[in-house]
């Protein structure tokens, strides 16, 4: 495809604005989450440039953060709710770009977008008005972004909290690196990644985390590339941290998926003992393999699909065989709103009450496999307490043997069980209980 719509290898401003409209028309109706409608939009378009594809991919996630606040302005304003009308709203609202700036975006040239109505410029010279998006009469779980299906449990949940815990959760999420202790160490890594200009300071959490200053492209750094760095958020590296395992553990993660825990853990047995990787999806298995060879500890990885029947099979012979289970159940994924915002507004997958039935049956398979002694670690990057709390509560209900054991609180995530949250920790939230088999 010839390129088009370029000056010096970059789109036009008009240009930049007309694909983020585009795109935002498309999520609207997608059926898939917006990361792949961005990329299904992005993948026959090469002629976009790299600087214009993170452009476009930044508006058009800041503008799913401000959804519930830009559809109560097309409201207000009796105009309709549409892709074109939000990207005026949040231009005007939150870019805060003037009338005779509208006017050069919206010039009708080739590849802009139309032309400006009476309508439409009227409208713009009402918003412009305005001092930013948020208005008196915005109801609060509108201006703080919280979905009318959990607005009455996470308000009872945080109390006095809920506006600035939800409020935390409309801002971009930090780009966050577990360094691979086997391979290298955190002052090793770092002066790599500084090297290659990408600056980075201790997370405040976990023993093993970089936290990327400004905007970083891995993919050309020596330490990504060599296996050095993996990218994780802070939180769910203390998932992996509070699993405790040691190098000759035996060790399952139950829901495996694409293997960054299961690179955490190996990490930390310093390739000594064995893991086994399960996970009901072949293909996010497939990926794990790539990666665990990758970071050089594929030799103690052991990967079993769950599809197949011979390893269904396994599983159920496996009876107090692993000092060590990790069950990083499916969930809502409320916990990652910060980088995943569509997730507040569309369900891709099982609602709550499927999740909930999920969540109790892979616990009560998988527990069979801790041994005396050994430690039951559940984890979801939830923040509804019924698949947290609640769930753990079921267990407990019906299986004496395993008791609790309490998060140190002196590490400031929560007591029994770890909480974290993106206002008390910059962290996507997440939940863990750790359970002994008695």
């Amino acid at each position: 495809m010839a390129p088009v719509c370029v000056i010096d290898k970059r789109m036009k401003p008009q240009a930049r604005i007309e694909a983020v409209t585009e795109i935002m028309d498309r999520i609207a109706d997608a059926r898939v989450p917006m990361d792949s409608a961005v990329g299904d939009y992005m993948r026959p378009r090469r002629y976009i440039g790299s600087k214009d594809r993170a452009f476009i991919a930044e508006y058009a996630y800041d503008m799913m953060r401000h959804h519930a606040r830009l559809g109560w302005w097309c409201q207000h304003l009796n105009v309709r709710d549409c892709a074109r009308n939000r990207v005026i709203c949040y231009l005007a609202l939150v870019r805060k770009n003037s009338l005779a700036r509208f006017k050069d975006l919206y010039d009708g040239s080739e590849h802009a977008p139309d032309r400006l109505n009476d309508e439409e410029l009227a409208l713009i010279n009402t918003l412009t008005s305005h001092d930013g998006i948020a208005h008196k009469d915005m109801p609060l779980p509108v201006l703080c972004e919280c979905p009318p299906d959990y607005t009455d449990v996470l308000s009872a949940y945080f109390g006095d909290d809920f506006q600035v815990e939800m409020e935390a959760m409309m801002h971009a999420a930090t780009l966050d690196l577990r360094v691979n202790t086997f391979t290298c160490d955190l002052e090793k890594a770092a002066a790599a990644l500084a090297k290659d200009g990408v600056e980075t300071t201790r997370t405040p959490l976990s023993p093993h985390g970089l936290r990327c200053v400004n905007k970083a492209y891995l993919s050309k750094t020596k330490a990504f590339n060599k296996g050095w760095v993996e990218i994780q958020d802070e939180g769910s590296q203390m998932i992996a941290h509070l699993c405790a395992a040691r190098p000759g553990m035996q060790v399952l993660d139950f829901c495996a998926g694409g293997g960054g825990k299961t690179l955490a853990l190996a990490s930390a047995m310093q390739r000594k003992g064995r893991i086994v990787a399960m996970d009901n999806d072949s293909s996010r298995l497939d990926k794990g393999r790539r990666r665990y060879k990758k970071a050089g500890i594929a030799d103690i990885v052991e990967v079993r699909s769950l599809e197949d029947e011979r390893n269904r099979k396994w599983l159920r012979r496996q009876k107090e065989k692993f000092d060590v289970v990790l069950l990083d159940v499916p969930c809502s994924g409320s916990g990652t709103w910060r980088r995943n915002p569509d997730m507040r507004w569309k369900n891709y997958g099982p609602d709550l009450g499927e999740l909930t039935a999920i969540q109790s049956d892979i616990l009560e398979r998988a527990c069979a496999a801790v041994k005396p002694g050994g430690h039951l670690v559940y984890a979801t990057c939830s923040l509804l307490p019924a698949e947290n709390e609640d769930r753990i509560a079921a267990f407990l209900a019906t299986h004496p043997e395993f008791g609790v054991v309490p998060v140190d609180p002196d590490l400031g995530i929560g007591s029994p069980y770890m909480r974290l949250t993106p206002h008390r920790h910059n962290t996507d939230g997440f939940f863990t209980a750790i359970l002994r088999r008695q």
